[in-house]
């Protein structure tokens, strides 16, 4: 059979138009994913390597005495500096400690309280009482999603104090958030239904909003049911146990809420009734910044902030939910706590290894 008349020729033209076609469709968007992507990996990994170099500076710097307790003092009014921060059997309930309703006071729930802190241990065999003379640095562990991916679990484990707060787990998130506790510091419906920490020092510092909570604890380090009474007041299921001794339960004094809501956030004095202190309560982290400056010299933070604005933003770094979870609660006031925490921050109160 012979060949058509001009078939090379044709043939050629058509092996160069479908080589040129493949090279234009494949090449520009290989080059631009393959530059972006690069790109990305090289943001990423650098702005880690300066934040763990950040942390690291944090550690090896010499450790100011008394610094963040002191720069907090300079906000807080000489009537209500609180120096207590747990609560012991061997040590009386002031007065003024029943002024106000929980969470700010044991005002109509004395008798209770009573009965639980003959439950507590004397405050002359408490462990933290027994570093005095050594200067502490203490971070709280947020739950904020801007932890997830930073791998800072193992700066965090090299401070003295680790304060977790409610039910943020370690295990697979220990590369970002360390796996050593010093303190959980909890609610009952924040508490976590399986206990999760192994540090065998952990303690417990149980943090009251009701009266419900009061009878909760006391099951709790007497290992035994909450009565069903008070089960009608979680608002979500709480632990039916938390597998620790007596020795390591300790209870926040309430002074240090109040400190919180009244001296640092300028809330209004609580009016009584539940629905007095809506929308006025401090965010259990916030408190536990308070808490923190009484018991270490130097406090950072890390996993802290709500940005409101990215509603996409990861809000924990364990779940899916998003911070526009969060413009559905109405009992804290975010944008005057993230003031408080960026303005402490700027004075050398404490530092943010997070960013805010």
């Amino acid at each position: 059979m012979r060949p058509l008349k001009g078939w090379p020729a044709r043939r050629l033209v058509v092996v160069v138009v479908v080589a040129l076609g493949l090279l234009w469709m494949v090449s520009l968007p290989w080059k631009e994913t393959e530059i972006r992507s690069d790109a990305l990996d090289w943001h990423v990994s650098h702005e880690q390597k300066q934040l763990h170099e950040y942390v690291q500076r944090v550690l090896e710097s010499p450790c100011r005495p008394g610094s963040t307790r002191a720069r907090m003092l300079d906000r807080l009014p000489a009537s209500s500096r609180t120096t207590q921060p747990f609560l012991w059997k061997d040590t009386p309930l002031p007065d003024n400690l029943f002024q106000y309703s929980l969470p700010f006071g044991f005002r109509g729930v004395q008798g209770k309280v009573e009965d639980l802190l003959k439950q507590l241990p004397n405050s002359a065999s408490a462990p933290e009482t027994m570093m005095a003379d050594k200067c502490l640095r203490c971070v709280i562990v947020g739950n904020g999603g801007v932890l997830r991916g930073l791998e800072l679990g193992h700066h965090i484990n090299q401070f003295d104090t680790i304060i977790r707060l409610n039910s943020g787990p370690l295990g697979e998130f220990s590369v970002d958030v360390g796996n050593r506790t010093s303190i959980r510091m909890s609610y009952p419906e924040g508490t976590p239904l399986h206990w999760i920490d192994t540090d065998p020092h952990t303690l417990f510092v149980a943090v009251a909003y009701k009266g419900g909570d009061i009878s909760w604890i006391s099951a709790m380090i007497n290992k035994l049911s909450v009565p069903l009474w008070d089960w009608l007041f979680f608002w979500q299921k709480v632990p039916d146990g938390v597998p620790l001794e007596p020795h390591r339960f300790r209870l926040l004094n309430p002074l240090v809420i109040t400190e919180t809501a009244l001296d640092l956030l300028h809330y209004p004095p609580p009016t009584g009734g539940l629905w007095g202190w809506e929308k006025k309560v401090p965010t259990i982290g916030v408190s536990a910044l308070n808490l923190a400056s009484l018991l270490c010299d130097e406090v950072s933070l890390a996993g802290f902030g709500y940005k409101l604005h990215q509603r996409g933003a990861p809000l924990h770094y364990y779940d899916q939910l998003t911070m526009a979870a969060m413009l559905k609660q109405s009992t804290h006031n975010v944008d005057r706590e993230t003031k408080l925490l960026q303005n402490l921050v700027s004075e050398g109160a404490i530092t943010d290894l997070t960013g805010p």
